[in-house]
């Protein structure tokens, strides 16, 4: 009893040492393993990285970041960095990120990112490379991109394509639909008052999904004060989390009437620049990971992808965790990480 009296009396003592710590001092620098800016227009950033082997994979990687939020998701810190991992395994690593969209920005379209900023962005890796297969690599809604993309650019040059947590069947999307629910929610009211979707208003969605995580997580924190790698994980993540992206206008005007409402992925009737997206037309190996516990993007709404692509070689894993979990942080370096790396080590060379 004294032993335990002890110990929680010196982490009491170190909460509030670290207390003042924390709101005295910035979190850790993100996003911070070297790379060149290979494109910078608008709302778009390519990302090439430095090698760090000397032995690289012949065939390129193209992390493709959802439009929501930032690709630091992917390049935590120096040892949770999937970046970095991917580095050391010896893959030339390109990532395809996002800014906020300006106002004059605000008639982007789902054809701008499909038919312009990734056909660009992987237009560029080439030429970068000299190699003309490329891997792509999805999260979230940077998968569902990848996959119009890929459906509609068959010769292209894509060797792999990868996507995590990506949703095709947006009826079981159940949260979102129920904040979109076309009843109550006049996304032209919002889009034609605002131009662009606000940040904080995504913000707002993803945290009403789960009402209470924010007071837990303060709780949680409060608690684990004393512990300074639980704080800088805690950090890292909060920041990630809230730093949510503005949506151009038009963009986010057409992904609500034609997949939140419409669902017309599923249905095989999207319609992106005059050509209807048909996802058996995918035919190169590919490799579908989902978490066990996303509330943001649940099974239901991603099972079907995996016989919608028309590959042969297609394989489906649920892995422990939830959405960001899934890939960064302690979770994603025992599970999807190595599972990542395996999967693409057999097919590009």
């Amino acid at each position: 009893m004294a032993d335990a009296a002890r110990v929680e009396f010196e982490r009491a003592m170190q909460r509030n040492l670290k207390g003042l710590e924390y709101f005295q001092t910035s979190g850790p620098t993100l996003g911070a393993t070297p790379k060149d800016v290979l494109i910078e227009r608008g709302t778009m950033r390519l990302y090439h990285y430095h090698p760090r082997t000397d032995d690289v994979y012949r065939v390129p990687i193209l992390l493709v970041m959802a439009t929501t939020n930032r690709g630091y998701i992917f390049d935590m810190v120096p040892g949770q960095s999937l970046v970095e991992y991917l580095l050391d395994a010896g893959f030339d690593v390109f990532m395809l990120d996002w800014d906020a969209p300006r106002a004059d920005e605000k008639n982007l379209t789902l054809e701008s990112y499909v038919l312009d900023f990734l056909p660009a962005a992987v237009a560029r890796v080439k030429a970068e490379t000299g190699e003309d297969d490329i891997n792509v690599v999805g999260y979230c809604f940077g998968g569902v991109l990848s996959l119009l993309w890929a459906a509609l650019h068959p010769d292209a040059g894509l060797a792999n394509l990868v996507t995590f947590t990506t949703p095709v069947d947006f009826s079981q999307m159940e949260m979102f639909q129920t904040w979109a629910d076309r009843r109550f929610f006049d996304v032209d009211k919002l889009v034609d008052t605002f131009g662009n979707c606000p940040g904080d208003y995504l913000y707002t969605a993803f945290d009403m999904l789960r009402p209470a995580a924010r007071t837990a997580g303060n709780i949680r924190l409060y608690d684990n004060l004393w512990n300074d790698e639980f704080v800088k994980s805690y950090r890292m993540f909060d920041r990630w989390t809230s730093d949510s992206l503005p949506l151009a206008g038009e963009y986010f005007r057409q992904t609500t009437k034609k997949l939140m409402w419409g669902n017309e992925l599923l249905a095989g009737t999207l319609d992106v620049g005059g050509q209807i997206v048909d996802l058996s037309e995918i035919t190169v190996p590919f490799l579908h990971v989902t978490a066990e516990h996303d509330h943001i993007v649940p099974t239901a709404a991603s099972a079907p992808l995996i016989d919608m692509v028309g590959s042969t070689d297609k394989q489906g894993i649920m892995l422990k965790g939830g959405h960001v979990s899934l890939v960064a942080g302690p979770n994603a370096i025992k599970r999807l990480w190595p599972n990542l790396v395996a999967w693409l080590g057999e097919r590009s060379t």
